[in-house]
């Protein structure tokens, strides 16, 4: 598929460059029917900045094959760190470009990694990072913010096969531990011994990303969700489920693989809002935030706190996604009266 996309993708960076003039006076005359200011020249602009980014990743992976003894030498531990700090780069090139370009403030509420600090991390342990699924925007965010100068995280993420198509995370991803997950799994290799597998192994600088919830939330996914959990007859789970406005009912399996396989990594559970309406290429142009605050919020749980019992795994896992579920209430309320105000 690489070979596909990828000089597909050299090829709409040159026509994009080619056609540059004529794009930004179709932008301006746009920008002018459209809310927002300024929206569709935005847009653009991201679009080009994006592009060029994942041209100039794609010419660094090569360049990184080649000097790996053209490939033979690429899960090392000093090209797996190189991989590590290009991605690192790229994703603090494109966030800043996403501010700039949209007006948006980051601000992460409450503690960061520990229940006693502000910003530094509490854990000098592996990590396992469970975080709600809310669109590529969030998830971005997320691994940037794990990957920056004040946490300098190696994450391995758990995610959809279908995000392969972008060629830069096909390149990169793949020849770094993650894991994709299928739509129609390999017989006899699940997604919860690949997550088994990833956190066997986790070090100090390791971080292994999960989306409990499997998909992003939608209102219609969420019905479905508690319909699943009333067939299977999990009474208890259909109650809390419908007790969460904000987020999907987590799917255990996944994670007490990696807390089965990783008893001395702590957890950090995650909460965002903000960019959780953009999923698709029509959502980014209809509802594109700017000027607009996103908020981010950190649960530190040392791996001593951590239940050992798949039982209280599961019971655990949905006391702090309904934790989840209330933060994201109490910031829209919050936000929705700044709005007002």
């Amino acid at each position: 598929m690489r070979r596909v996309t990828g000089p597909l993708l050299v090829g709409a960076l040159v026509a994009v460059v080619a056609l540059l003039p004529v794009l930004v006076v179709v932008a301006v005359v746009v920008s002018v029917f459209v809310p927002g200011r300024w929206r569709a020249l935005r847009l653009l602009c991201f679009a080009l900045v994006y592009l060029a980014l994942e041209v100039v990743g794609l010419l660094v992976a090569a360049l990184l094959w080649a000097l790996s003894g053209f490939g033979r030498r690429l899960e090392s531990p000093p090209f797996r760190k190189a991989h590590y700090a290009v991605l690192r780069r790229l994703l603090d090139a494109l966030m800043r470009a996403a501010q700039r370009l949209f007006g948006l403030r980051l601000v992460t509420d409450g503690t960061s990694w520990s229940p006693l600090d502000d910003g530094v991390p509490g854990s000098t342990n592996a990590m396992v990072v469970l975080s709600r699924h809310a669109g590529p925007g969030d998830s971005f965010l997320l691994v940037h913010t794990l990957m920056n100068r004040d946490h300098l995280r190696q994450p391995r993420i758990v995610l959809k096969d279908v995000l392969q198509l972008d060629p830069l995370m096909d390149v990169y991803l793949n020849r770094l531990p993650n894991h994709f997950v299928a739509a129609d799994p390999v017989a006899g290799y699940s997604s919860t011994a690949a997550i088994a597998e990833l956190a066997r192994d986790l070090g100090e600088e390791d971080a292994l990303l999960i989306f409990p919830e499997g998909a992003n939330f939608t209102p219609r996914r969420r019905i479905r969700a508690i319909q699943r959990l009333r067939d299977r007859g999990l009474v208890s789970a259909v109650r809390r489920a419908e007790a969460m406005q904000h987020v999907l009912p987590p799917r255990p399996a996944g994670v007490i693989a990696a807390l089965r396989a990783a008893p001395q990594a702590d957890v950090v559970f995650v909460a965002h809002t903000g960019l959780e309406h953009l999923s698709t290429v029509g959502d980014l142009w209809r509802n594109l935030p700017m000027d607009k605050t996103l908020h981010l919020r950190w649960w530190f749980v040392p791996a001593a706190d951590v239940p050992r019992g798949e039982a209280e795994q599961t019971d655990w896992l949905y006391h702090w996604w309904q934790t989840v579920d209330d933060w994201i209430d109490t910031t829209r309320q919050q936000e929705s009266r700044k709005v007002s105000n």
